[in-house]
C-alpha cells in the first residue's frame, strides 16, 4: 500500500495522504519539521504532525491572508508577517505595488531554509529588495513595536508549541499599538468544525480591542475540516465596504473581487460564534 502520512485532527478524526518519498525531517529547536513529496499535493511541509502547506493548495491561505487587508487599506506601504516562514504570504503581498517594505518575523529559521529548497514556488520572494527576513519571536517583535506598520498578518501554526502566545488577548493588544493609526490586522483561526471555542474566543478578544472585527472563510482542503477561516481587526477601513475602484488586477487563482466581499457570508454555525 505504500507510506501513508496521516494528520490526527481530533481523536477521532484525521485525513491522509499518499507520500512518494520523506524529503527532509528535523527536531528543529522549536518543532519536528517534515518535507514529503505525495502524490496528491506535490510537495507537503508539516510541522508537529499539522500540515502548513502544500505545493497544490497553498494558494487558497496565501491569497485570502493577504489580499483582502491589501485591498481593504487604501494604501498600505509597511506589512509585518508573523510566522509564514514558507513565504507565501510575502510572495502574494509583494503583487501590491503600494507596498515599499514587508517585514517576515518567523521563530524558526529551518522552516525558511528548507522552504527555499523544497518549496520554491512560494518561498522564491524571500529574496526581493522590498523583504526583510528576521529570526525572531513575533510576540516580542509585536511588543516592541509602536505604529510601525499599515498592515499586520499573523501566519502561525495552530496554538500549541511555538504559537500558543499568538492566540492571547494581549498579542492582540500589542498588534494594535504596533499599527498606524488605521491600521488592519489579519490572523488564521482555525477552522469551526473542531475549534468553535477557539473562534469564539479570538474574535471576542479582538473585537474588544478593534473597532470593527470581522471574521471571513475560505476553503482549503489540506487544513482540518476543509472550512477555514480569518479574523480581521481594523481600526478604521471595512472590508465590506471596500469599493470597485480600489481593486487593481493581481495574478490569483482563488482570491477574486467578488470572492472579496463573498467570503463574508458566514453559515449559519459559524456566524454564531461571532454573536
Amino acid at each position: 500500500m505504500g507510506l501513508w502520512f496521516t494528520e490526527k485532527q481530533t481523536e477521532n478524526f484525521g485525513i491522509t495522504a499518499k507520500i512518494k518519498r520523506t524529503l527532509h525531517t528535523e527536531q528543529t529547536d522549536f518543532q519536528k519539521l517534515e518535507m514529503y513529496e505525495t502524490e496528491e499535493w506535490g510537495n507537503m511541509l508539516v510541522l508537529d504532525e499539522m500540515v502548513m502547506t502544500t505545493q497544490k493548495d497553498e494558494f487558497v491561505y496565501h491569497e485570502m491572508m493577504a489580499h483582502i487587508p491589501l485591498f481593504t487599506h487604501p494604501n498600505p506601504k509597511h506589512v509585518l508577517v508573523v510566522g509564514g516562514g514558507d513565504g507565501g504570504v510575502i510572495r502574494e503581498i509583494l503583487k501590491h505595488p503600494s507596498v515599499e517594505k514587508a517585514t517576515l518575523v518567523e521563530i524558526d529559521g529551518k522552516v525558511i531554509e528548507y522552504s527555499k529548497k523544497y518549496l520554491p514556488e512560494i518561498a522564491g520572494k524571500l529574496d526581493d529588495d522590498r523583504v526583510e527576513v528576521k529570526i525572531d519571536d513575533g510576540f516580542l517583535h509585536i511588543a516592541q513595536s509602536e505604529k510601525a506598520y499599515d498592515v499586520i498578518l499573523v501566519d502561525s501554526t495552530e496554538p500549541v508549541g511555538p504559537a500558543v502566545n499568538l492566540f492571547t488577548r494581549g498579542f492582540y493588544a500589542g498588534i494594535s499599538k504596533a499599527l498606524k493609526a488605521d491600521g488592519i490586522f489579519v490572523a488564521q483561526s482555525d477552522n469551526p468544525w473542531f475549534k468553535g471555542e477557539l473562534i469564539r474566543q479570538v474574535f471576542q478578544d479582538v473585537k474588544e480591542i478593534f473597532p470593527i472585527t470581522r471574521l471571513y472563510t475560505a476553503n482549503i482542503p489540506t487544513y482540518p475540516s476543509g472550512l477555514w477561516t480569518f479574523t480581521m481587526g481594523s481600526k478604521i477601513y471595512d472590508p465590506l465596504k471596500v469599493k470597485d475602484d480600489r481593486f487593481h488586477d493581481v495574478n490569483t487563482k482563488y482570491y477574486t473581487r467578488e470572492i472579496h466581499h463573498a467570503a463574508f457570508a458566514l453559515p449559519k454555525f459559524v456566524k454564531d460564534l461571532t454573536e
